[in-house]
């Protein structure tokens, strides 16, 4: 299928799947502080990830969920590899004011929110995948990681600002490899946003071919003379680096892979949207400073009721 035709319908009966950090960064550095909470704290972040749940609920999903990203520093990757994500620094308190009041308005706009100080939104986001794969559900996020749902059961990957759906073969067309070859291409080219160590001298186009012959890393580092036949510039002494490279390779790939049975203490009918209190939402919103919200949440919610 060509990925520039790929389109979903999202529309009523859908199931959502929101990487929420993704998007309350994007609104807290995106917008202005024009807004700021009873207590004195600046709230852009909070306007911009409720306006955008609010969005989202007037397409009628009928289930959606949020996961949450609480484990910085103390993640299990952590446990076996300490400098992930070493170069990003913890919320402030201003910050971590609103990721917490974010997470308050989802959940009093009805909808099922996690987090773990144990495991990242991205395996919690490929938790509730398996959980409701037989729903196709949407994955609403930018993060590139995530295309590994969808060889997990995730209908597309959601960038939402962009309204940019992709499928496997968008996936295919960008990186050069399948979506359930993610965690071994960024097992060579490393990720420096996560602080992922890569095989130096190895970059896009020579991952994306070495994956285009190998199914896997594991495949790859056991059959160094094929590699050594490859019609790539080099291909000889690559078979050597990447063999002197191959505890690092593994670790980085278990560093990339999504864990997906993170216990979430729920079945796929506790995503189902449970409805929300117009009241409590609205009084939360002036307490939050953006009270300019107040009459899109009532006509949101009462449509989606109404439906």
């Amino acid at each position: 299928m060509n990925s520039e035709h790929f389109s979903v319908d999202t529309g009523s009966g859908a199931t959502f799947l929101v990487d929420a950090s993704v998007y309350i960064f994007r609104y807290y550095f995106a917008l202005p502080p024009n807004w700021q909470s009873a207590d004195g704290y600046d709230t852009e972040a909070v306007y911009g990830f409720t306006n955008f749940l609010l969005d989202l609920l007037a397409r009628r999903p009928t289930h959606i969920a949020c996961a949450f990203d609480e484990s910085l520093g103390s993640c299990f990757r952590n446990d076996f590899y300490p400098d992930y994500k070493c170069s990003r620094a913890l919320p402030d308190e201003a910050l971590a004011y609103q990721l917490a009041a974010c997470r308050e308005m989802a959940e009093v706009l009805g909808i099922a929110s996690f987090s773990s100080d144990r495991y990242e939104a991205d395996d919690i986001l490929a938790s509730l995948t398996r959980l409701c794969r037989q729903q196709r559900p949407i994955v609403i996020s930018r993060d590139k990681d995530l295309g590994q749902l969808l060889d997990r059961g995730a209908l597309s990957l959601w960038d939402f600002a962009a309204d940019h759906h992709s499928d496997a073969a968008a996936i295919r067309h960008k990186f050069g490899v399948r979506p359930a070859q993610i965690a071994d291409y960024l097992a060579l080219v490393g990720d420096t946003s996560d602080d992922i160590p890569g095989v130096p001298g190895v970059g896009a186009k020579t991952a994306a071919a070495l994956l285009a012959e190998f199914d896997s890393v594991e495949a790859l580092l056991q059959a160094p003379e094929r590699v050594a036949q490859l019609k790539l510039r080099g291909a000889g002494g690559l078979a050597a680096k990447l063999a002197g490279h191959a505890d690092q390779i593994a670790l980085a790939k278990r560093l990339a892979s999504l864990v997906e049975d993170v216990d979430l203490g729920i079945a796929s009918d506790g995503l189902a949207w449970r409805g929300a209190d117009v009241a409590v939402a609205q009084a939360l919103a002036d307490a939050f400073g953006i009270g300019g919200l107040k009459a899109k949440i009532e006509r949101t919610i009462e449509s989606r009721e109404m439906a």
